[in-house]
């Protein structure tokens, strides 16, 4: 689509409290801007902090960021406004407290009148502000097509009728995914009617995908939701604008072989259980190939690293492995030749990532939307899965397994080649999802101005 005649649009974006989710809004929105569109990002203070390094002088004059004041709670104090860091018995006094911003997000949308609103999955209340308004709104889903129609699917017509596509998950994973939709506390049934009406509200869903990799399960949500289902692309920067990066990772990955370093890395905010963090050494270790291993704790614990790894783990990988406590900067390790296998917990923003880069993926799925980005790893040929026991727990003889089968053994050839050849179809692609994006958002706009003007007509 030509977008250079199209008259200006005015968005206002809100994403849920999470920096996975705020950063690829961000992503969206630079996207959008080089196409006529004029962005309003709204987020808490402690959240638009975090991502002003991404809203350089180049994009600040198209991507304003304008502050949502959470209301005032004891227990919430402003730098808890954010997922990030938040002790776990906080999060619902969290979602609370985000729905209850609707009276300060309904002064927002009447000061910046935009022509369109983008949300996300949990904030039927902000739709129900844009439609008062005479405002589309439209949801912006950040999980995998896969689960986003596995999801509706239940949502729309419950547990007792079948997901028309073979999908194979754990049965300990399934069952707690189960028990928790059967849960009956009331915070977890307010959590799913907030996110089923919020679905309710939208005149059209944007999902952070492609076609080629999940068409089935785009149409599916079409078909489930009676609304049109569009991919915007995976939304992985190549240019990686920033550039403060501790030098250490780089220059270990400049000194290795091509396609030799394993990067290990179970996302922002899953916090693996010393268990899991001993199992996963130990693999990384009868490996016996170079890593780098990104290490989180959970806010406030005051475990030292070495408490957590096995005894000597530290001295006998000194020389081809590198533990980093915290952060590591994800996209450059991937993009970089030396890095040959990626042992993820299928974050769906980490599988767009390994994708976009052509680097195969070693599959732990945790929890949530994670077990079914693996089976989309696994359709593809990009990865395998490290198999849980008969108890649902990783093995370390699993993990060192699949880590040599991926990244060096004869077996892992096909899925080697998978995923360099993803890479190409990706970068093949382009534009075109969000050329269909912006010329739907259009057709949203325009809509609602005939339909406005026609009303006015007939007074």
């Amino acid at each position: 689509m030509d977008t250079k005649n199209t008259e200006n649009i005015s968005v206002l974006m809100l994403p849920w409290l999470a920096h996975g989710h705020i950063s690829p809004y961000v992503d969206l929105a630079k996207k959008l801007c080089t196409r006529n569109f004029n962005i309003y990002l709204c987020s808490t203070p402690i959240n638009l902090n975090s991502i002003k390094k991404k809203v350089t002088d180049k994009w600040s004059n198209l991507i304003q960021l304008v502050e949502l004041n959470l209301p005032s709670l004891p227990d919430l104090p402003p730098h808890y406004h954010t997922t990030n860091g938040l002790p776990p018995h906080l999060m619902v006094t969290l979602e609370t407290a985000f729905a209850n911003s609707s009276p300060e997000f309904e002064k927002i949308f009447e000061s910046v009148k935009p022509d369109i609103l983008i949300y996300d999955f949990n904030q039927p209340w902000a739709a129900d502000i844009a439609l008062s308004n005479n405002t589309p709104a439209v949801q912006f889903l950040l999980c995998s097509a896969i689960f986003c129609s596995l999801s509706r699917h239940v949502m729309y017509r419950g547990l007792s009728v079948s997901f028309p596509f073979p999908i194979s998950i754990h049965k300990n994973i399934i069952e707690k995914m189960k028990a928790r939709l059967e849960e009956s506390s009331p915070d977890v049934a307010k959590n799913i009617d907030r996110v089923t009406q919020a679905s309710k509200r939208s005149k059209a869903v944007l999902l952070r995908t492609f076609r080629e990799i999940e068409g089935k399960y785009i149409d599916y949500i079409s078909v489930l939701s009676q609304k049109k289902s569009i991919p915007v692309g995976p939304l992985v920067q190549e240019d990686l604008e920033d550039t403060d990066d501790p030098t250490e990772t780089i220059q270990f990955l400049d000194k290795n072989d091509e396609s030799s370093v394993v990067f290990v890395s179970f996302g922002s905010e899953y916090f693996l259980s010393k268990d899991e963090i001993q199992e996963i050494a130990y693999g990384l270790e009868l490996s016996k190939l170079k890593f780098i291993w990104v290490v989180r704790f959970p806010f406030g614990e005051n475990m030292e690293l070495e408490e957590a790894l096995p005894l000597g783990f530290l001295d006998r990988v000194r020389n081809r492995g590198l533990v980093l406590v915290g952060w590591a900067p994800q996209a450059k390790i991937l993009r970089h030749s030396s890095t040959g296998g990626f042992v993820s917990h299928c974050g769906w923003g980490s599988i767009m990532e390994s994708m976009m880069f052509g680097v195969p993926v070693i599959a732990m799925p945790m929890h949530i939307d994670q077990p079914c980005n693996a089976v989309v790893v696994k359709e593809l040929g990009v990865g395998q899965e490290v198999e849980r026991d008969e108890n649902g727990r990783f093995k370390r003889e699993e993990i060192a397994e699949v880590i040599r089968n991926v990244v060096v053994e004869k077996k892992g050839e096909t899925v080697r080649k998978k995923a360099k050849e993803m890479r190409e179809k990706i970068r093949e692609n382009g534009e075109k999802e969000i050329d269909d994006v912006v010329e739907e958002l259009a057709k949203l706009c325009k809509e609602k101005k005939d339909e406005i003007a026609s009303s006015n007509i007939l007074q």
